[in-house]
């Protein structure tokens, strides 16, 4: 063997050894990298006072169930009987044995409203969300129409009224930025103040109604409070 091709496979072996020195030296790096960085902590939401009313409703289940239209708004009683019904029927379970949370918001929110708003601005209301009428007089409502039983089929909550939810221990979370909207469209078509009117709105909720900072974030907080969610509409 030459001396020459003895020296060129010296230095060959000792490349290979170098470069597997400095692959074993980076993966000891790598590796003492990794362990030195801890997991990342769980997600924990931060919890405000405006939301505890959520966790006073007693109840082993929690449910709440989002509207942002007047038929939303009636489906979502439907839904909320069948709920009770259901889990009285499969599970022996009564009404304290579920919290459930219906969200009022966009053009769903003036349901939120009682009787006394209804008759008071029931064309305002009925124009600004989304030119709703009665469908028994074809016109704009004088009442809170889910509140009333007579209207059969007419109506998506298939007369399951408020008063029976609400008694129910069922609770509403009511938009505060779509009552404002509210407030100006009807100030708007009346031509009064529309602060005026929305303190007018805020103080005549149907019972059980919690006004929000927005619906969109009291749907976000009962999720962040153990609540399953659901759309109707």
């Amino acid at each position: 063997m030459s001396m020459t091709y003895r020296a060129a496979e010296r230095r060959s072996f000792l490349s290979r050894l170098a470069a597997g020195a400095a692959a074993f030296s980076g993966v000891v790096i790598g590796s003492g990298s990794a362990q030195a960085q801890s997991p990342a902590a769980p997600f924990r939401p931060a919890r405000h006072s405006q939301d505890d009313w959520l966790d006073s409703l007693p109840g082993s289940h929690r449910f709440v169930i989002d509207t942002t239209s007047p038929l939303g708004f009636g489906s979502a009683l439907l839904y909320t009987n069948n709920f009770f019904a259901a889990n009285k029927a499969g599970y022996g379970l009564g009404f304290a044995d579920a919290a459930v949370v219906i969200v009022a918001r966009h053009n769903s929110t003036p349901f939120a409203y009682n009787d006394g708003i209804w008759r008071k601005y029931g064309t305002a209301i009925g124009d600004a969300a989304g030119n709703f009428d009665d469908p028994k007089t074809k016109m704009r409502p004088s009442a809170n129409v889910y509140n009333i039983t007579t209207y059969g089929t007419a109506l998506p909550n298939g007369g399951i009224v408020l008063d029976a939810l609400t008694g129910a221990g069922v609770h509403f979370a009511v938009c505060d930025m779509a009552t404002h909207r509210f407030a100006r469209a009807i100030a708007a078509a009346t031509k009064g103040n529309d602060e005026e009117i929305y303190k007018e709105l805020a103080s005549n909720l149907i019972r059980n109604a919690h006004l929000v900072a927005a619906g969109i974030v009291a749907v976000n907080r009962a999720q962040e409070r153990g609540y399953s969610f659901a759309n109707a509409g």
